[in-house]
């Protein structure tokens, strides 16, 4: 099993909900108004100075639709350019 978490900007959630679901995932968890900044776009920070939030979708699911999640993710990247839209994967050793 793989863990996926997409963290984009809010306004693009309904995008990342489609991506998931093109590939057959349809459980996640989502965390809404999510404040960070990263290294290739400014600060979502929800203040008057670093205005924006993120939403933050977090999955688990085995390894063959996690890379296609990962290959939409990338596309999308490529699409809107690397603002906007981050994911990470990384391995599931238990879930209970």
């Amino acid at each position: 099993m793989k863990a996926v978490l997409i963290v984009h900007n809010a306004a693009m959630d309904e995008e990342v909900n489609e991506a998931l679901e093109s590939v057959g995932i349809d459980c996640y968890t989502k965390f809404p108004n999510t404040l960070g900044r990263g290294k290739a776009s400014e600060p979502h920070l929800n203040t008057d100075v670093w205005p924006g939030i993120n939403c933050g979708t977090f999955v688990v699911t085995d390894q063959s639709k996690a890379k296609k999640a990962m290959e939409n993710v990338r596309r999308m990247r490529e699409e809107r350019g690397s603002e906007g839209i981050k994911a990470f994967m990384w391995e599931v050793d238990d879930i209970t």
